[in-house]
């Protein structure tokens, strides 16, 4: 028997042999389905097939990944690497490599580049560690037309705002972000919003939105993203699903019948990461939008303007004590004292004996900081992470260690929501959690070659040993490499080889033009 093995080896073209054999692995092909003990063969940047004990060529590489679990490689829906992912220091990513992503998703909260022909021709030339796919972003589109200013655009304005659209979608950008909570974009209302949204929807994107409001406005901020997903056509996805503020926490129940009633008639997905924390810029938490129109220096000048300054600081107070009065917000990044960082504004405050007021118009003067806020509740949180229709989303952004405290969900948001809440917790079963970070982003953005493992699709893989996948970063020490990702394959190329990253950058500019659409479809 073994030398007719030999023979058919021998008789078979050299070109119908895998290069690549990962054997004996439980495979979680991104469907939900449970894991089944197969082999998968890679070709080129393809997987070529799936199933048990494929046959093995001369040159065939045989890796053994039993006990292993080998999934798509991970997809995550809301970046902030936008500049991170083409720095010569960061673009290798591996603070997510380590997580198991292989693609990721920038221009979110309505921020990051709008010249999408320009930046996709950049990761073309620097190849970056993981495959990219931008959307269009609204508040930078809107600053680059009209400035921060807070008024509806005129006529003229809207349309070179729409020809923007027009300009990044047919670049392949793969839909429309809006970060509404922030300037410029809170000075938009629905007309403009629908206007650029039917722009995506036309070419087949979606309509992503960091909502105006995750407080006290929830549902209000719900429905105006569902309305504009009905009004112009196209998919919602709502970016890092929270109920924020400890006056509202408990409202994940509500928040959730609301999406699912709206799923009945209209595609609605969200996403979110696995903590009770946020991270965003000191600003944008303590300042009411309606203080920040115009240049930093002008919003600084209106802290002691006779006029506008009681009202503005009145606002800063009142959204401190919101904040536990100050005890929730930690300085994660602020270069002029890093000696704050890591510390709550409460604290600070007591160090240098001042109010917390002072320490913010202080902050703001020496141009802001990037802040962590414990706004959500546990509860809320794990209400959240069961929903079939949410996916893994970290968030954070490509950074390597140093001695900033930024949040923990840069290094650990996937090893968290699979390695810890389904493999330590069984918060739920380990197929739900993979399909979080795999089939279901593919199918939010329709990305139809990668989040599934089948014969065909591209060769983006992760194989980790369930024993070990474990996030490590805390919120006092961020800065921590997931632990447990035994390979990890982007287009077909080891970027982890055994536990260590290999140095290969093979990650690729993702165009939506290259995958066709269906404008408006379900998902």
């Amino acid at each position: 028997m073994a030398w007719l093995l030999i023979f058919l080896c021998a008789s078979l073209p050299k070109a119908d042999f895998p290069d690549v054999i990962l054997r004996g692995a439980t495979v979680y092909d991104g469907s939900g389905l449970p894991g089944v003990v197969r082999d998968v063969a890679l070709k080129g940047d393809r997987i070529l097939a799936i199933a048990p004990n494929i046959q093995s060529g001369p040159n065939t590489e045989v890796i053994d990944l039993t006990g292993m679990i080998l999934a798509p490689g991970f997809i995550d829906l809301h970046t902030h690497s936008d500049e991170e992912i083409l720095h010569p220091k960061n673009r290798n990513n591996l603070n997510y490599l380590t997580q198991g992503v292989t693609t990721i998703v920038t221009g979110n909260c309505g921020f990051g580049p709008v010249d999408v022909k320009s930046y996709y021709a950049k990761l073309d030339k620097n190849k970056p560690g993981s495959n990219v796919c931008h959307l269009m972003p609204h508040n930078a589109i809107k600053k680059q037309v009209m400035g921060n200013v807070n008024r509806p655009p005129t006529a003229a304005e809207l349309r070179a705002m729409i020809d923007l659209m027009e300009q990044g979608m047919k670049a392949g950008a793969w839909g429309f972000s809006t970060g509404l909570f922030y300037t410029p974009g809170s000075y938009a209302q629905m007309e403009e919003l629908v206007a650029l949204a039917a722009v995506a929807g036309k070419h087949g994107g979606i309509y992503a939105s960091h909502i105006r409001d995750e407080g006290e406005g929830l549902m209000a901020s719900i429905e105006e993203a569902l309305a504009i997903g009905q009004r112009a056509h196209l998919p919602v996805h709502i970016s890092h699903l929270k109920s924020s503020g400890r006056a509202h926490w408990g409202n994940a129940g509500t928040l959730l019948s609301r999406l699912k009633l709206a799923r009945q008639t209209q595609p609605v997905t969200a996403d979110q990461y696995p903590y009770t924390a946020s991270s965003t810029t000191l600003q944008a938490t303590v300042i009411p939008p309606r203080f920040r129109e115009g240049t930093p220096n002008e919003m600084v000048a209106r802290f002691n303007d006779p006029k506008v300054g009681p009202a503005m600081r009145e606002a800063i107070k009142q959204r401190i004590k919101e904040c536990d009065q100050g005890r929730d917000i930690r300085i994660a990044r602020f270069a002029p004292k890093t000696s704050w960082q890591g510390k709550d504004l409460a604290s600070i405050a007591r160090m240098e004996r001042k109010e917390s007021l002072e320490i913010v118009m202080e902050i703001e003067s020496q141009g802001g900081a990037q802040i962590v806020n414990f706004s959500m509740s546990e509860e809320d949180m794990r209400l959240i992470a069961k929903e079939d229709f949410v996916a893994t989303a970290s968030d954070g952004a490509a950074q390597l260690p140093d001695d900033t405290v930024p949040h923990p969900r840069n290094y650990g948001t996937f090893s968290r929501k699979i390695g810890h809440f389904a493999i330590e917790e069984r918060m739920f079963t380990m197929e739900q959690a993979i399909r979080s970070a795999t089939g279901l982003p593919a199918d939010i953005i329709h990305l139809k070659d990668r989040g599934y493992l089948k014969p065909g699709y591209a060769a983006d893989l992760v194989a980790f040993d369930p024993e070990k996948y474990r996030d490590q970063a805390t919120y006092d020490k961020p800065h921590q490499y997931s632990t447990g990702v035994v390979y990890l394959f982007v287009n077909g190329v080891p970027a982890i080889e055994k536990g260590q990253f290999t140095g290969k950058l093979a990650g690729r500019a993702l165009r939506m033009r290259e995958y066709p659409q269906e404008p408006g479809a379900r998902r």
